[in-house]
């Protein structure tokens, strides 16, 4: 699995699912908040499937 979220990209993801995670565990939104286990896994690994499918990829290009 080669990366294809970039630092930035990560960093919202992290973010993103640890909110939304807390806000279910308070119960400000319902069962579906743990669907931020998905970006949060996703920022995580640094690997997003669907960016692999379509061949996106928001890591730095090496020169």
């Amino acid at each position: 699995m080669k990366s294809n979220v970039g630092g930035i990209d990560r960093i919202l993801r992290i973010v993103l699912g640890l909110v939304l995670i807390g806000l279910t565990l308070t119960g400000t939104i319902g069962v579906w908040g743990w669907l931020g286990v998905v970006p949060l896994a996703t920022g995580a690994i640094g690997w997003c499937p669907p960016y692999a499918i379509f061949g996106w990829s928001t890591c730095s290009m090496k020169k």
